[in-house]
């Protein structure tokens, strides 16, 4: 069997697929033989600043060529990338790359403020290399002697030296990848995922699912069999959230290309400009962030883009309505719209398939394969039972969190002999092996001795017309324990009135799950990834009620 490991792969993809392009970002295109080249510079320069096997490497960027270089690079080396969330302020920063053991920091130009704020609370960090705000990656003003051009590492590779470039003791599938997630409480904490399981699961997930078990010379035969129309993806996603990472490795595992947007905030008319443009195949998004605006734009001018070769859109970590799925179909029934039921600690909990013909219903998914459902004593829950519990995901899994023993204790149960992942989802599982996703039991409200989740609400709040987006909390209150609290971001120009919100969700859900307050606001404040701060939200609420946090 083999030991699979990024950096193998798509090493050999650059030598077969030479110049062909690998990465896109706006008008910058950077070949396969570039990108090996750049990532193979970056890597010399990250060891001759003293970093070894093991050494954490932060990517702290907005989408970029240089976001999937580095880590490449990083790859080539066997040390460990680190993503970092880009709207972090200076104690969140401070606290993961401390946490991380962070040795190098690769960080925009736009960053440097910050930085040089944060660099004197983690002196473990030996290198930061800056990427310019350019469109070439250029820097537009001097750098502090602190820090160095990133353009500067990627020329380090001399002509005549060879990109394969490694540690000492070689290459393997037990080097990682660290995924930092933040989750909707709590602080940041990592995941450490072997890059042989990430491989493997999303291999399995692929359209065109390399040979498992034939190795390097299968995976050569392979990207040569497809050659001729290698896959173009489109993270719509930072790629510093797991979809985003993950849809890019998936592309590149194929010897494909990554296409990504100059924009810092999303916008939908560039995404599908670029779609149009790249030719692109499969774009990758956040819920219904992300699709409503894609949806109204396509509606604004249903003619102007030529899709065609969109084959998919996949979706992950917020869920994604069935009326906006329905609505994106219409203008391309031949694509299929993917729901991934996972987590950062979880991949595979379940899926949903949309296509023209039917629809698959808000946070309605298949059981996945080696998922089930538990109660809190760790036994199965029997389908159509009606019983909520917990999702509980066997096969390969992360590691744990680093340097946090209790939490992968938590997280991390072994059930009749089996390991298994239990981040915290609940669902409800019918006759037929489908879920019904109820949300994370850390956000759940009590209200009267009810459990009521979250987003079960919020999905059935974002059905009205005139609803934007939603986000449900629980704010004190005497007789109940907790009241259930909307904040309603609503559609501009239309107007609705609270009681039409509550009575809308109680001609969905049982009335006790209907909001006792609403609250308008002009936005729920959803993070570049599609999360909310259900604990600020809460404050927000409480304060604009003129009730106790």
């Amino acid at each position: 069997m083999t030991d699979w490991n990024f950096a193998d792969v798509w090493e050999l993809a650059a030598r077969l697929r030479g110049d062909e392009r690998a990465l896109v970002h706006g008008e910058r295109k950077i070949s396969w033989s570039l990108f090996d080249k750049r990532a193979a510079g970056v890597a010399r320069r990250l060891q001759e600043a003293g970093l070894g096997r093991g050494a954490k490497v932060a990517q702290y960027l907005y989408n970029c060529n240089e976001y999937l270089e580095a880590l490449f690079a990083a790859y080539k080396v066997s040390m460990v990338p680190v993503n970092t969330n880009y709207r972090y302020g200076a104690d969140e920063l401070a606290y993961l790359w401390e946490n991380a053991d962070a040795e190098a920091v690769v960080f925009h130009e736009s960053f440097l403020p910050l930085v040089a704020e944060v660099r004197g609370r983690v002196p473990g960090v030996k290198l930061w290399l800056c990427v310019g705000e350019g469109p070439d990656g250029s820097l537009s003003a001097l750098l502090p002697e602190w820090a160095e051009p990133y353009e500067k590492a990627a020329s380090f590779l001399p002509e005549s030296a060879s990109t394969h470039v490694e540690a000492e003791g070689g290459r393997s599938g037990d080097d990682l990848f660290f995924l930092y997630t933040g989750g909707t409480t709590g602080l940041p904490k990592g995941v450490m995922w072997r890059q042989d399981d990430l491989f493997v699961l999303l291999n399995r997930g692929s359209p065109l699912p390399m040979p498992d078990e034939e190795g390097m010379e299968g995976v050569a035969s392979f990207l040569e069999a497809i050659a001729a129309s290698p896959p173009a993806v489109l993270p719509a996603c930072p790629l510093m959230h797991g979809t985003g990472a993950f849809t890019a490795f998936s592309a590149l595992i194929l010897g494909g290309a990554v296409v990504t947007l100059p924009n810092k905030s999303f916008d939908p008319v560039a995404l599908l400009d670029a779609a149009e443009r790249e030719k692109v195949n499969l774009i990758s998004i956040v819920g219904d962030a992300f699709a409503k605006p894609i949806l109204r734009a396509l509606d604004a001018e249903p003619d102007r883009w030529d899709l065609s070769s969109l084959l998919g859109m996949i979706s992950s970590g917020v869920i994604w309505s069935e009326e906006t799925k329905r609505g994106l179909l219409r203008h391309n029934p031949n694509m299929m719209l993917v729901d991934a039921f996972s987590s950062s600690e979880a991949l595979g909990m379940g899926s949903s398939v949309s296509t023209a013909d039917t629809a698959a219903g808000t946070a309605s998914f298949l059981l996945g394969s080696e998922a089930k459902v538990i109660d809190e004593e760790g036994r199965e829950i029997p389908p159509g039972s009606g019983r909520p519990g917990r999702l509980a995901l066997g096969g390969r899994l992360p590691l744990g969190y680093y340097k946090d023993e209790e939490k992968t204790a938590a997280t991390f149960v072994e059930i009749d002999g089996v390991r298994y992942s239990v981040p915290g989802d609940y669902a409800i599982v019918a006759p037929d092996g489908s879920l019904q996703l109820l949300g994370r039991g850390s956000v759940s409200i009590n209200t009267g001795g009810e459990k009521v989740f979250p987003e079960e609400v919020e999905e059935a709040l974002k059905t009205h017309a005139s609803v934007r987006d939603a986000a449900v909390v629980g704010v004190p209150d005497e007789r109940f324990g907790q009241a259930i609290t909307a904040l309603v971001e609503p559609v501009g120009g239309r107007e609705v009135s609270a009681e039409e919100l509550v009575e809308h969700v109680k001609s969905r859900l049982a009335s006790f799950k209907a909001p006792r307050y609403v609250v308008f606001v002009p936005s729920v404040g959803r993070s570049p990834a599609g999360k909310v701060d259900y604990k600020e939200l809460a404050a927000r609420a409480a304060a604009q009620l003129g009730l106790p946090a």
